[in-house]
């Protein structure tokens, strides 16, 4: 059986009395990529700082290839962390930046040189090395604290929301930049983030967390297709999330109407909530439809129409390619398999963890 190269074992954290991490266990494979996901405060950067050894756990391991270094500071552990401010030497070029880590650690003249040249190339930044930081844009910068932060070859690379202040255009740029590199170094890289689309587009694995536990765990179809529970739902993509009674194998009850649907084992008349995504939702004629509806709102996204419509004492958010008027008379109709039928939280505190 393979060794995980990152394993956390029951990490907990408290900060003034509120708990952070609650019995955290989480396993990382070599060359992969994991995407911590979730809102502020969910605890996703306190693990990330755990496991590069600036904060200590109150509780846990962290194993690394199967060796203890819970305790290991961090200079000594084989990660290195790239945080949201690049945090560069403002008197130094780009070369001497990069190069920083290695000078301490005494490395030769030619040996760095060989080094800061590599890791140029690979963020193609090759011919910036005499340039200073001010000179380069917002995009080159994170390069660089990248560079820097690969140059001594670690075996995972820890990321703390490293795109959250470039625009658009550039951060959508270093997500295909980041992938490569990856795939390049074959390392571990270890992802903060609250931007959904970052997770989906990047990750080989995405954890979602809330209130220092993880909701789901799952490749980012997983995530998007099959969420666990309405906080999944909600935080990850556009959702209808509706209140539903399973009436039996197959046939749920929803905005009063019956509705035919693929789920199983979840009992007869049994409460639940289900999840339908906005570019599920098919309206038709109103006679076609499982209920009817009228159009309330509209706007244009560029590559499709968001709408509302107000169906079964429901507002219907619905995504197409096709303009509809506000006040036009719709039906809607859910392909079965596009129904995705969850059960209720069973306590209170799962019903907090939920609604958070």
């Amino acid at each position: 059986m393979e060794v995980p190269l990152v394993d956390l074992v029951g990490i907990c954290k408290e900060f003034d009395g509120n708990t952070i991490l609650n019995d955290y266990n989480l396993s990382i494979k070599q060359n992969e990529f994991v995407t911590l996901l979730g809102p502020s405060g969910c605890g996703k950067t306190t693990l990330l700082r755990c496991i590069a050894g600036f904060e200590q756990p109150d509780a846990g391991k962290i194993l690394f290839e199967g060796k203890d270094i819970t305790s290991l500071p961090a200079h000594k552990r084989p990660l290195n962390t790239v945080f949201q401010k690049y945090s560069l030497f403002s008197h130094m070029t780009v070369a001497e930046n990069i190069a920083f880590g290695l000078k301490i650690s005494k490395k030769s003249k030619k040996y760095i040189a060989d080094k800061v040249d590599y890791a140029l190339k690979l963020v193609d930044l090759d011919g910036f090395g005499s340039r200073m930081p001010n000179s380069l844009s917002g995009g080159q910068q994170q390069r660089v604290a990248i560079a820097r932060a690969i140059v001594n070859e670690p075996r995972a690379l820890l990321l703390d929301e490293p795109l959250s202040a470039l625009d658009l255009k550039l951060r959508q740029d270093m997500q295909y930049e980041l992938i490569r590199l990856k795939n390049e170094l074959g390392i571990s890289f270890i992802f903060v983030t609250h931007d959904q689309e970052e997770a989906l587009t990047m990750s080989d694995t995405v954890v979602v967390m809330n209130q220092g536990r993880i909701q789901q765990m799952g490749t980012p179809q997983d995530i998007y297709n099959e969420p666990t529970n309405a906080f999944v739902a909600g935080f990850v993509g556009d959702s209808n999330i509706i209140d539903a009674v399973m009436l039996q194998d197959k046939q749920v009850a929803l905005c009063g109407a019956r509705w035919e649907c693929i789920d199983t084992g979840f009992g007869t008349n049994r409460p639940v909530d289900v999840v339908i995504r906005p570019e599920d939702v098919e309206y038709v004629e109103p006679e076609r439809g499982i209920i009817k509806g009228v159009v309330s709102h509209i706007i244009f996204k560029g590559v499709h129409w968001e709408m509302e419509v107000e169906a079964g004492g429901f507002t219907w958010l619905v995504q197409s390619t096709n303009m509809t008027p506000v006040g036009t008379e719709v039906g809607i109709y859910v392909r079965p398999e596009n129904i995705q039928v969850m059960h209720k939280p069973q306590t209170e505190d799962e019903e907090a963890l939920i609604n958070e």
